[in-house]
């Protein structure tokens, strides 16, 4: 079975949609929210074409070197972004964010990679950068949740036990709801892939749990990791 080709002209379909929500930003006067859209679709764009281009140079490689370069550079972009939610001390709490997210992230995906793939070569990119780019982004995700809600609880005069609890919690639940979800409500992207390329359902059923298995777990720890770093650290502006 051949994945069914898609030309410009129909890839631009995909965007009326997007253009629709848009639209509606502008129509309710929330202009800065539709520019924010519109730059982070231009964005988007820009970052998948020069990712696609780069990819076909990657994953013909067979240095070791250039594919922890590449996974190197996703963990650090993914532990600042991590920290969007907490402006005022984003440089501040970077280190704790990226020991959070890499110890995390690169543990699970060994795991993953030599225990349940075997993956041959070990830095085979094929494997490796799809799956740390899905590691990293739930970790990144997951931090990023804990450290607004950690700080938001903090300020309201929550205690300090109690706060990091509401925020480890307020954490996984996109993931916990993905999983509830799973199945029933969708079929994740990877798994509808793999089955679009002509793998058997049952084979990228598997595959999916690996994922779900892979995301819960490394969500959940770096969560868990940020929180024990940042214990009662209180929110100060970094330029005052």
């Amino acid at each position: 079975m051949e994945v069914a080709y898609i030309s410009i002209p129909a890839l631009s379909v995909a965007f009326l949609p997007v253009a629709v929500v848009v639209a509606i930003f502008y129509a309710w006067s929330a202009r800065t929210d539709g520019n924010t859209a519109i730059y982070g679709l231009l964005r988007m764009l820009l970052q998948l074409l020069l990712v696609g281009y780069l990819l076909n140079y990657i994953f013909d490689t067979d240095s070791s070197v250039v594919v922890a370069g590449v996974l190197s550079f996703m963990l650090v972009a993914a532990s600042w972004i991590a920290l969007r939610t907490v402006p005022l001390q984003r440089r501040s709490l970077l280190l704790p964010s990226l020991v959070a997210i890499g110890v995390s992230s690169l543990t699970v995906l060994a795991l993953i990679t030599q225990g349940v793939l075997q993956v041959e070569p070990w830095y085979n990119p094929r494997y490796m950068l799809p799956l740390g780019g899905m590691v990293f982004a739930g970790s990144m995700n997951a931090v990023s949740l804990a450290a607004e809600r950690y700080y938001s609880e903090l300020s309201s005069g929550t205690e300090a036990k109690s706060a990091r609890l509401h925020a480890f919690q307020a954490s996984l639940i996109p993931v916990t709801n993905s999983m509830f979800a799973v199945g029933l409500v969708s079929l994740p992207g990877m798994m509808t892939g793999q089955i679009l390329s002509g793998i058997s359902p049952l084979i990228a059923a598997r595959y999916q749990i690996v994922v779900m298995c892979m995301l819960f777990g490394a969500a959940g720890i770096s969560a868990a990791a940020f929180l024990v770093l940042n214990r009662a650290k209180p929110l100060t502006d970094e330029h005052s």
